[in-house]
């Protein structure tokens, strides 16, 4: 019983100090967030309330509309190209060829990597090295700066994107992988299924959870881009590739609109978790189908 007390008294010493930290760094600046989300507060000096104006004033901004079409687009877009081609690296990866250890672990250094030092080695590359590479094929649009093109500068964030999260997409689905008990392909053999109905109907079915977990987990990082747009377009050219977060960091820490772009942060925040409750919901229902 001393023993049972002992280790409920050393759990709630290892606890209490965490959920302190986690209320003073996440829970009260959320608070205070709301709180200016309903005043014309610049960042600075005095404020006043000013009710729903801010959150009415969001749905007729078409700065904030075209910001959220962006990042919608960019997340929806990274989110299947990083998980098509995470599931198909873990494929090979997962199946017995030489020097797989080491594979993963060239795999996994971009995320290894931070996004804001990725960006600007990529902002290099798309600034310098891709354009002469197109002038030597003969390429007019690759000849000239992706990141100066209002309409290809997105594609550019997509590639950076998915490039840097594949790396943990790939080992979740290598986990996934290995859950999958070696009877079901022999029965699968027994059966005579091969190639891409093993895949379909053996593997994937049981791997849903983990599909589902990067699922999520992308859609919420993309949606949240913002060190790699920081580093590689800010915003441009001409607001072409201004994300949420970016939006909100830049007219609410720089542009002296505070309180309008925690209501923007609000709103976002809403969003998320609802695309993620969503996500979750559709996902477990498949689970219970299969």
């Amino acid at each position: 019983m001393k023993r049972a007390n002992d280790s409920k008294r050393t759990y709630m010493l290892i606890t209490i100090p965490i959920l302190a930290l986690f209320v003073c760094f996440n829970t009260v600046p959320l608070i205070h967030g709301v709180i200016y989300s309903f005043t014309n507060f610049k960042g600075f000096g005095d404020y006043d309330w000013v009710g729903l104006r801010n959150y009415m004033d969001l749905f007729t901004d078409p700065r904030i509309g075209n910001s959220y079409l962006f990042t919608i687009k960019l997340a929806i877009v990274a989110t299947i190209v990083t998980n098509v081609i995470s599931l198909i690296l873990a494929l090979g990866l997962n199946s017995k060829i030489k020097g797989k250890t080491f594979l993963r672990a060239a795999y996994f250094v971009p995320n290894v990597l931070g996004a804001l030092v990725v960006g600007y080695i990529f902002q290099y590359i798309f600034t310098y090295i891709l354009p002469e590479l197109g002038k030597m094929i003969g390429s007019e649009t690759l000849s000239a700066s992706l990141l100066s093109n209002t309409n290809l500068a997105w594609i550019a964030i997509v590639v950076v994107c998915a490039w840097q999260n594949i790396a943990m997409n790939t080992i979740i689905y290598i986990s996934g992988l290995q859950t999958v008990p070696e009877d079901v392909y022999e029965a699968g053999d027994l059966d005579g299924a091969t190639g891409w109905k093993k895949f379909r109907y053996l593997t994937f079915p049981l791997i849903i959870p983990f599909f589902t977990i990067n699922m999520v987990l992308c859609v919420k990082n993309f949606l949240m881009v913002f060190d790699q747009i920081m580093a590689m377009t800010q915003g441009g050219p001409a607001q072409s590739t201004e994300s949420i977060s970016y939006l909100i960091y830049q007219n609410g820490m720089e542009g002296g609109s505070f309180g309008y772009q925690s209501a923007n942060a609000v709103v976002f925040f809403i969003v998320i978790v609802a695309i993620s409750v969503a996500q979750m919901s559709i996902s477990g229902r498949k689970e219970e189908q299969l």
